[in-house]
């Protein structure tokens, strides 16, 4: 009990110093990690051999593979960004929208989202921001209104990001299904939630008027395409499509096929006439290319990423193109060192908390939450008995409990994702009381609110310095909005997981 008593102070510790911004995540994680460790080494429950093994050896290769994912989705961003797709697609959705500022909102969040289905880091998000922004300020949107539209929109494509599902799938061990379908329902839960945030802040703002019964009207439209939706979502899972949905893949197939060779006929054709540096319609699709493959033809995430960064050097194929390859690569992985420096670390905590990953150093001896045979982790025997006690048993406790623990997603919280979410993740798994799966929904339901509101995410920070505004006023903006979602979500998972 003492050992577990001290393992709990390390772990409240370091979310206190996170959330109070004395000590930033990626030198927290590991002060936890190698923490937890040598509190069980000191016991005598570990030796340090063992230790080294186990938390440092298996907890730094454990995330290997989201690692690799992240790199080629970072090597996509680069070359969406110096081919200027990226670019080109934001403004042709700005002049198709016109000078309405509802109809340029909602644009602008429905191409970011499609641009951050694949696209990721800082970089990407200052290059989108320094065209988007103007173009929000041109109908009269508001600073904090415009950053929390960017927001939104790089959420709702962060939903569908692939970067993202790979870490749940490593961590939590279930199957890609799972999490895409999950992902899918809170794709149409966050879709109506972002078109309220926008309505509701340009009225505030008097840049759209309506009465009383339009705004019911309107409403009451939305809610019903949204039940008609989970509904149609429901019912399509519940009836037997197989033989519908193999000759929709037979024509996906076929039209990529056909996409194929249609572009190489027309950048053969582009060298010809001297224009090869113009961008065609089917470099829009480049962020579409790994999701679609992964969802239509179930092919692997790494595979999926790899032959998306092939099509997004051939569709932009041009003098000079061995070169953006070369500097994609590069950048790419500097781009997302950080966010690899975080998943190595995550890996280490978890390693601390479920012990060895199976077949990974260590796994021999010892078993882990998810590895069968060896010796139990002493983690786990002490930590145990503790956790079981405030484990959710009911529906209610599950999505009313995380759900209001929500906002502990901000300022690097216990409860975030990039923070000590995942060691949470570790600690609820190693009681056995909760499925993966349902652990998967809370924490992306809180991934909505760290990923919209958090005050210390880098982006939200420099889109205030941007905007002129203070990061937490983008908070308090957007807040409501994204924890009604998470609730939503929670409510989801509930109904299908627990």
């Amino acid at each position: 009990m003492i050992v577990a008593a001290v393992i709990l102070f390390l772990f409240a510790g370091s979310a206190s110093l996170m959330f109070l911004r004395k000590l930033p995540a990626i030198v927290a994680l590991p002060i936890l990690a190698l923490g937890i460790g040598l509190v069980e080494v000191i016991a005598g429950h570990l030796s340090l051999n063992d230790f080294l093994l186990v938390v440092v050896a298996n907890g730094a290769e454990r995330l290997v593979e989201p690692m690799i994912i992240i790199i080629f989705g970072g090597t996509i961003s680069v070359v969406l960004q110096k081919s200027g797709v990226a670019e080109n697609l934001v403004k042709l959705g700005a002049e198709l929208a016109g000078s309405s500022p509802l109809a340029v909102s909602l644009v602008v969040v429905a191409i970011v989202g499609l641009l951050f289905t694949t696209i990721t880091g800082l970089g990407a998000v200052i290059m989108i921001a320094t065209i988007v922004l103007p173009i929000l300020a041109s109908v009269g949107v508001r600073e904090e209104v415009a950053g929390g539209i960017l927001l939104f929109g790089i959420s709702v494509g962060g939903i569908l990001n692939v970067n993202n599902w790979a870490v749940y799938k490593t961590v939590l061990t279930i199957g890609p299904t799972t999490i895409s379908s999950y992902a899918l329902l809170l794709f149409l839960v966050l879709i109506p939630v972002t078109i309220v945030y926008i309505v509701i802040e340009l009225w505030r703002s008097r840049l759209i008027h309506f009465d009383s019964s339009r705004a019911l009207r309107a409403a009451s439209y939305l809610l019903g395409a949204v039940v008609i939706g989970v509904l149609g979502y429901i019912f399509l899972k519940s009836v037997n499509f197989n033989p519908v949905l193999t000759l929709a893949r037979y024509l996906f197939e076929f039209l990529g096929i056909a996409l194929l060779l249609y572009v190489l006929y027309d950048r053969f054709s582009a060298f010809r006439k001297g224009n090869e540096s113009e961008v065609k319609w089917y470099c829009y699709l480049i962020p579409l290319v790994p999701l679609v493959l992964i969802l239509v033809f179930h092919v692997e995430y790494i595979a999926s990423f790899l032959i998306g960064f092939v099509y997004s050097i051939l569709v932009t194929l041009r003098p000079g193109s061995v070169q953006l390859t070369t500097r994609s690569l590069v950048e790419g992985v500097e781009g997302v060192a950080p966010v690899i420096v975080l998943i190595i670390e995550i890996g280490m905590l978890l390693s601390s908390i479920l012990g060895p990953s199976p077949g990974g150093p260590g796994s021999g001896h010892f078993a882990s939450s998810v590895a069968g045979g060896g010796h139990a982790w002493p983690v786990l025997t002490d930590m145990r008995p503790i956790f079981r006690l405030v484990i959710p048993h009911t529906f209610w406790e599950y999505t009313l409990g995380f759900g209001l623990l929500a906002p502990l997603a901000l300022y690097r919280g216990p409860m975030n994702v990039w923070g000590l979410g995942y060691g949470v993740a570790g600690i609820l798994m190693s009681t056995g009381q909760l499925s993966a799966n349902a652990i998967m929904g809370i924490l992306m339901s809180m991934s909505i609110v760290q990923g919209i509101s958090d005050p210390t995410n880098t982006q939200n920070v420099w889109l205030a310095n941007e905007l002129g505004v203070d990061v937490n006023s983008l908070m308090w903006r957007t807040l409501p909005y994204a924890w009604v979602t998470a609730f939503a979500g929670l409510i989801i998972a509930g109904l299908r997981f627990f």
